[in-house]
């Protein structure tokens, strides 16, 4: 594919990776469908395409900020999973993602109205394992593009999602005009390898760091994770501090959609779930005004839903109860409006 993201910013290194699980640490594995938007296969035009997500992934909530910046909820269809996995009672087994609309949530005791049936394959599927079982794969996970004229999966890593669907926005049937569309990936070379940067540090210790922090069980990996995760937010407040408003200058890009969606869920759901509670995103003057920037951005704040995060991060870990707060300085993501809650000094 062409622009496609270097594999240090988008997979994890698999060398040993079974006896590294073994040992405690959590190892993210390797989406299987790597094809592309563009390939002889896939061509890109409006109204062929279909997304399966669950509001609580941060990796979809990459791909649903992308559809949303670049114009394309109407060109790119969508069905939303339950943010809970099945459970052990589930005649199908655990840890499937669910397409139910009406399931309860603990945390309102509603159903949540953005989950979705499944829509695009013609098949009514329950579960996004299912879609992944008609191609004869056992893989399980979201975000999918799918193609809903073949009745194929086109690929399940977002970072090549979104970087396909900035490369074609037009040809899929953006509604935002060529000189008004924010391209996150801009053709300029300097630029590019400036993002390809931003991309690798920000991949290894905000995303997936995130990840090795909340869920490996080996305690020298959770603290090495924990530095390195807190170490990367000290040198993106201070990259922030000469005033800039987006990571690479003036222009909102690539590697400010991929660190949003971590720093989004932090003070809600990461301080407490993924074991982060060195400092809140307020700590950091100059990235919490940054946060407050992005969630500004037209189809931003509609991308994601926190009670879908809080349900799936804490409705099936430890007791299940998830958590009331935060409420001070304010709830969230109510606090996102409000940049002059930054603690400086």
């Amino acid at each position: 594919m062409t622009d496609k993201p270097n594999d240090s910013s988008v997979q994890e290194d698999q060398k040993n990776a079974a006896k590294r699980r073994a040992q405690g640490e959590f190892v993210r594995g390797v989406s299987g469908f790597r094809h592309a938007i563009g390939d002889a296969d896939f061509p890109p035009e409006a109204g062929s395409y279909h997304l399966f997500v669950a509001l609580n992934c941060p990796w979809c909530h990459r791909v649903i900020l992308a559809r949303n910046m670049l114009g394309l909820q109407d060109a790119i269809s969508m069905d939303v999973a339950f943010p809970n996995r099945t459970d052990e009672e589930h005649p199908e087994g655990p840890n499937l993602w669910e397409f139910n609309p009406e399931r309860i949530a603990s945390l309102t005791g509603l159903p949540l109205a953005e989950c979705s049936l499944e829509t695009a394959t013609g098949k009514g599927y329950r579960l996004a394992r299912d879609i992944y079982r008609a191609e004869g794969s056992n893989e399980q996970s979201v975000p999918i593009l799918y193609d809903k004229k073949s009745g194929r999966i086109v690929n399940n890593e977002s970072a090549e999602i979104l970087r396909m669907l900035d490369l074609h926005a037009a040809a899929l049937g953006s509604s935002i005009s060529d000189d008004q569309r924010v391209r996150l990936y801009p053709a300029g070379e300097v630029q590019r390898a400036e993002i390809d940067q931003l991309n690798d540090r920000i991949y290894r210790t905000i995303n997936n760091g995130a990840y090795k922090a909340g869920f490996s069980s080996d305690q020298s990996v959770y603290v090495q994770a924990f530095a390195d995760y807190f170490k990367a937010l000290h040198w993106l407040e201070d990259l922030l501090s000469d005033g800039r408003p987006y990571l690479t200058g003036d222009v909102f890009t690539e590697a400010d959609l991929r660190l949003f969606p971590t720093l989004y869920r932090h003070d809600p759901v990461y301080y407490l779930r993924m074991k982060l509670n060195g400092a809140k995103i307020l700590d950091y003057p100059n990235l919490w005004r940054w946060l407050c920037r992005v969630y500004s951005l037209d189809g931003v704040a509609q991308s994601n839903s926190l009670v879908h995060c809080r349900q799936g991060y804490f409705g099936r870990s430890w007791n299940g109860v998830v958590p009331a707060g935060p409420f001070k300085p304010m709830p969230y993501p109510e606090a996102y409006h409000y940049p002059e809650l930054a603690r400086d000094g």
